[in-house]
């Protein structure tokens, strides 16, 4: 696989996953759409562990590009 599209990719995925951990914090569970985890129709509860595991990977996946971005070593 090409690595600056591992790059690229890693990068795009942590955006998506920060903004994701956002909108977990953001949103009551009973807003969110159904078909992602947390759901539950007429709660008012904000799920922040989903956020937290959310934000996690995204930064996995920033770090993964990060280092993806490195010099090879002769």
């Amino acid at each position: 696989m090409n690595k600056t599209l591992q790059v690229w990719g890693g990068a795009v995925l942590g955006v998506a996953f920060v903004v994701l951990a956002a909108y977990y914090w953001m949103t009551p569970a009973g807003s969110l759409p159904a078909f992602m985890p947390g759901y539950l129709a007429g709660s008012v509860h904000v799920h922040f562990k989903h956020g937290l595991a959310s934000l996690i990977v995204g930064l996995a996946c920033f770090i993964f590009a990060w280092f993806g971005t490195a010099k090879k070593a002769k």
